[in-house]
């Protein structure tokens, strides 16, 4: 979405610079304006499109993702919230895991190799077809 047009659906002139809390007031008002739910069931289409634009306009102002010339750009997510600029330490979070999943196998190996011995002493012969 363009810029010039995200501004102009949230109620913006077209080459203003708002706010981030202006655009969030501009969403907020435009969203309880156009929300589906309050509208009856023949209109219910319409009013979902314009919500969805309404809410393209807002998440394209707020990102930073437009240009003023026309041209499209792009915003790379990667799917992983980043508090306060993001935490590069990632190896707290790996390392505790790990301890957990190697403690796991270790601990289920031993019991493995206690059971197998048992059996053994239990039964002294390997071979099933031996009475």
């Amino acid at each position: 979405m363009l810029g010039d047009e995200a501004r102009m659906l949230l109620g913006f002139l077209p080459n203003s610079t708002p706010s981030s809390s202006q655009v969030k007031a501009a969403y907020k008002k435009k969203a309880w304006e156009t929300h589906p739910d309050r509208f009856p069931i023949s209109e219910k289409s319409i009013a979902e499109s314009n919500f969805k634009l309404i809410s393209e306009a807002y998440a394209c102002l707020q990102s930073g993702a437009y240009s003023t010339r026309g041209s499209y750009s792009r915003v790379v997510r990667t799917g992983v919230p980043r508090t306060q600029g993001g935490s590069k330490n990632t190896a707290l979070i790996r390392i505790p895991f790990l301890l957990i999943v190697l403690g796991t196998v270790a601990l289920g190996g031993s019991s493995a190799t206690r059971a197998y011995r048992r059996q053994k002493e239990a039964y002294p012969s390997h071979n099933p077809f031996l009475p």
